[in-house]
């Protein structure tokens, strides 16, 4: 099943409305609802396109409602831990159907938002929040947000991005096997639908590894030379955002189409990433226009495939399906071994990407690296050097993302709760037990220290100020659904 993106479905409309500028975030437009019959709004349009900015916001609101900002009822007085707690029925929404024409996905289940802009179910997002509600005992919306995942990979056979129409043509990454792992339902029957959304997970991944040569390139498989079989962050169009048209055209501006459409599947590649963006995958590591994601392979992305090969080994195994279990036990230690030798930087002491281009590791020192250690791939005589790698990036509020201060948001000086999550469960898996804990409370300490200022919880933080983050295509949102749920799973651990 697939469905049309607003800019395929309202193609001169769309474009109109982003060129002009009409509204501050080229999102707004993309999640807005048609009030008429789509082939109505299109006659309407070409029996007289309006030609000034007027007459062109008159049009719009005639025939689309436009989305709300979404931050109602997200600021309040209380203690943090109540507040997180009473926030998650503000963030809870339903989404049963769709309105011809819109962007939304429907979804069988409730399911939590992260905030403001962000008004849909985002993929990677779930689990860190769902950290969260396991805290405040709402297994319920644990239960329902794993179901909707499901259900997303039975109509689509992957996890969107998020669950809009221009998102489908990539997804995030992939920690459902660890969100499943959150499930109270232990039941056969429904361990057994997991695994088979997991397989089907797998798959999406792995689409086109059948008949790679090596040096091989499919979709988001890689063959290395060597015959290793890796994989990379894509996405199936090479065309501008709907949610960031009016940026990625302007990026785009005056480059040869060939060049253009490069652009933009790496833009909408880091975008699947879920670094969106960061100097990791600039080529001068500053500007925007030298992005080359695809030809980079992500030690993160393939440390959490790792995870799901080994969950599924696990699962199948305890669930008698041995011949699944023994090829997926093979395929996870196949990986292990390939990140550890091509994406291991033994000069400098820390795992990071995989230049396709240049055929070596990359230099750059990020937090991605604490995935190795979170996934348990990283060997016992390696860690203590991804320790102190790791150990370089802390500051007074947490981690950073990475020490370079592009001006991207996945830099330097923002931190971002999911990776404060992945550094510190991946330290104490190590038994690094005091830099976790270094991390967990100034992480903890400076959330609290800001909701105490303004009442609100932020996506990203400055962790050397100890303040908002900044950078990026928007403003910073309020909310928010995985900076509530790992503030809450720490707090649940820090000294009383």
């Amino acid at each position: 099943m697939t469905a049309s993106s607003p800019s395929a479905l309202f193609g001169p409309i769309f474009r109109a409305v982003q060129a002009h500028g009409l509204y501050p975030d080229s999102k707004s437009f993309a999640d807005a609802i048609p009030l008429r019959p789509i082939e109505e709004i299109l006659a309407e349009w070409h029996g007289g396109c309006p030609r000034e900015q007027s007459d062109l916001a008159r049009f719009v609101g005639r025939n689309f409602a436009l989305p709300g900002e979404g931050h109602e009822g997200l600021s309040g007085t209380a203690g943090m831990a109540d507040h997180i707690h009473a926030l998650w029925s503000v963030l809870t929404r339903r989404q049963e159907d769709s309105a011809a024409g819109s962007s939304q996905i429907a979804l069988p289940r409730p399911f939590v938002v992260p905030g403001g802009r962000f008004r849909e179910l985002y993929y990677w997002d779930a689990y860190f929040t769902a950290l969260g509600l396991v805290r405040s005992d709402r297994h319920d919306l644990v239960e329902d947000m794993i179901a909707n995942f499901g259900s997303l990979l039975d109509r689509f056979g992957h996890i969107p991005n998020g669950t809009r129409s221009y998102y489908l043509s990539r997804s995030h990454p992939p920690l459902f096997y660890l969100m499943a792992g959150l499930s109270q339902d232990r039941s056969d029957d429904s361990r057994r639908n997991r695994l088979r959304w997991m397989l089907i997970e797998h798959r999406f991944w792995m689409d086109g590894e059948d008949g790679l040569a090596p040096g091989g390139e499919a979709r988001r498989v890689i063959r290395l030379p060597d015959g290793t079989l890796l994989n990379r962050s894509w996405d199936d169009i090479d065309q501008p955002r709907d949610e960031s048209w009016r940026e990625d055209m302007a990026l785009a501006e005056g480059l040869p189409e060939a060049s253009q459409r490069r652009l933009w599947r790496d833009l909408r590649a880091a975008a699947e990433s879920g670094w969106d963006f960061s100097s990791r995958w600039l080529g001068d590591g500053h500007n925007l226009a030298s992005i080359r994601t695809t030809r980079l392979v992500p030690v993160d992305l393939n440390c959490l495939l790792h995870g799901l090969e080994q969950t599924i080994a696990e699962e199948a195994l305890a669930l008698g399906e041995g011949d699944v279990a023994r090829s997926f036990a093979v395929r996870a230690q196949h990986r292990a071994t390939a990140i550890n030798q091509h994406l291991w930087n033994a000069t400098a002491g820390f795992f990071a990407d995989y230049d396709l281009d240049r055929h070596t590791v990359a230099q750059q020192l990020t937090a991605a690296t604490a995935f190795a250690l979170f996934t348990g791939i990283c060997p016992r005589d390696r860690a203590a050097a991804v320790k102190n790698a790791i150990d370089q990036m802390v500051r007074d509020g947490g981690l950073l993302t990475t020490l370079n201060p592009s001006g991207q948001q996945w830099d330097a000086p923002n931190g971002w709760a999911p990776l404060q999550w992945i550094a510190i469960a991946g330290l104490r898996r190590y038994g690094f037990t005091g830099l976790a804990d270094t991390i967990a409370h100034r992480w903890v300490t400076m959330v609290e220290d800001h909701y105490r200022a303004s009442g609100v919880f932020l996506e990203k933080y400055d962790v050397e100020r100890r303040g908002a983050g900044a950078g990026g295509e928007y403003v910073t949102e309020t909310g928010f659904g995985w900076t509530n749920g790992v503030t809450l799973k720490l707090l649940a651990g820090m000294p009383q």
